[in-house]
């Protein structure tokens, strides 16, 4: 026993020493004596939100989900014979901005062990971009396949590389990004600690990771074509952490004066280069409704709180959804939006096939204004009107932007028809154009009754990049005495125009 006691006598002394060293370390990051700590953790600055966020073009507005990327993602994967029976689109859409558009991107990987067996040499040769206003997937092909990605094996392992070239570091879960040029990274940032030894976990800068090649470095302050240094999650637990203990951990407990949260759920919304994370904050004692809002920039941190009282997020959806009950849509998590100077929510609403059918938009402060339309021009004129009916807003800022619609002169050269969601639509395609455009009926009569051969005038989304533009308004041309053409007069069908 002695001699034991000899031996046993400094592994002894390293236990106590690592379970005092543990003991003290929690002490000194246990929130109920750090409290003050915690809730200094995010930086946290007032505005005025008409004041700080302009109304957004329609061409940053995303109107699509993870859930319906995700979809769209997989759809287009399936249509390439070469790469769908060896590969898959990793779970994760990233959404960023690139080349001042909102998308989501994804890298890929192996269908298998065997896939990746047979296709390790070369690397998954692509990455699957979904543009986020105009709902279209691309998968762009590499000259040189990715290297190093989440689903790789042994050494060429993201999680591997990292800790082979950086073993001091810790990371948070790496993200996939493309820069201005396409090239593919992972975004790997760095956590720390920053309230005694283990609480207070942050950012700070990160290792860009080439996908292609390996090559690798860190970066305190990223470029600025980074989108997603923060997480949201850790962005909503440094939120939640000021809300409870900005005035002490007792107050947290009793009393409970000031004490806020956010809300479930959140959503991302493109300003200027940079994407910022969006959601509510409503008091601990209530779930039925916001006082406020926060918008963090997802690179920088730097985060505001709007204090504007009004229906809580899910209030909103289901205020949305019941307005097209008929129709069983879902509405996504919402944005929040300026539309003439009003915090209003706009969400896309998605039928059973994932896919978006129609917007709608839900006054924040008085949900019960709830409008629809079947782009997103329609939506935010309905809601313009309702608006100024209730006299929120005066008549005058009823117009809406229509900077982005443009007209199409020509001789109709073909007429498609299709029933969608109930409604009959009419698909015009002029002379010299290969698209064509998308009239409902029930909106626009007076589509019924053309005939290939008339001459019209089609207004429609000039936004639009597929096949079909959206149509919002026909006019049919006939000439004058001068033989200039005017829009005629009258709805009786027409005879077809000799001439374009």
């Amino acid at each position: 026993m002695g001699f034991v006691n000899k031996q046993c006598t400094v592994p002894f002394v390293l236990v106590i020493a690592l379970i005092a060293a543990i003991a003290v370390g929690s002490l000194s990051s246990w929130v109920v004596l750090r409290a003050g700590s915690y809730s200094k953790l995010l930086p946290l600055e007032t505005g005025d939100f008409t004041a700080e966020v302009e109304e957004i073009s329609y061409d940053q507005i995303p109107m699509l989900d993870s859930d319906s990327a995700a979809r769209l993602g997989s759809r287009k994967l399936g249509e390439l014979a070469d790469m769908v029976s060896q590969f898959e689109t990793l779970p994760t859409y990233t959404q960023i901005n690139y080349q001042g558009r909102p998308v989501r991107v994804t890298s890929l990987r192996y269908g298998d062990l065997i896939k990746w067996i047979t296709n390790r040499a070369e690397g998954p040769p692509a990455y699957i971009v979904i543009d986020m206003v105009t709902q279209e997937a691309e998968v762009v092909r590499l000259e040189e396949g990715m290297k190093y990605t989440t689903a790789e094996h042994f050494s060429r392992n993201l999680h591997r590389h990292l800790r082979f070239n950086y073993p001091t570091m810790m990371f948070a879960a790496p993200v996939f990004e493309i820069d201005e040029e396409g090239t593919p990274y992972w975004v790997c940032s760095r956590i720390v600690k920053t309230i005694g030894l283990f609480g207070g976990t942050d950012i700070k800068g990160a290792v860009l990771v080439n996908a292609i090649t390996g090559e690798s470095q860190y970066y305190e302050e990223v470029p600025t074509w980074v989108d997603r240094l923060y997480d949201a999650n850790l962005i909503i637990e440094q939120y939640d952490y000021y809300g409870r203990y900005h005035r002490g951990f007792l107050n947290s407990m009793f009393g409970q004066r000031d004490v806020t949260l956010t809300t479930e759920g959140y959503n991302y919304i493109a300003i200027g280069d940079d994407v910022y994370m969006y959601t509510g904050v409503t008091s601990v004692t209530s779930d039925e409704s916001n006082i406020g809002f926060i918008l963090s920039n997802q690179r920088t941190k730097e985060t505001h709180f709007y204090s504007i009282a009004g229906a809580e997020e899910y209030s909103a959806m289901d205020s949305a959804a019941s307005q097209v009950q008929q129709m069983r849509y879902v509405a996504t998590f919402p944005l929040l939006l300026n539309i003439a100077d009003q915090p209003t929510y706009f969400m896309a609403m998605k039928g059973a096939d994932e896919l978006v059918k129609m917007y709608a938009m839900v006054n924040v402060r008085q949900y019960n204004i709830v409008e629809t339309g079947q782009t997103v021009a329609e939506c935010e004129e309905n809601y313009r009107r309702a608006l100024a009916n209730n006299g929120l807003i005066s008549n005058d800022k009823v117009e809406v932007d229509q900077s982005h619609l443009q007209e199409l002169e020509g001789k109709v050269a073909e007429i498609r028809t299709a029933v969608l969601d109930g409604n009959s639509f009419y698909f015009i395609r002029l002379n010299q154009m290969d698209r064509y455009v998308a009239i409902n009926a029930s909106e626009c009569p007076l589509v019924v009754i053309l005939n290939v051969g008339d001459v019209v005038r089609l207004t429609c989304d000039a936004e639009d990049t597929g096949t079909i533009f959206s149509g919002t308004k026909v006019e049919v041309l006939t000439p004058n005495a001068d033989g200039v053409w005017e829009t005629f007069a009258t709805v009786e069908p027409l005879a077809s125009a000799e001439s374009e």
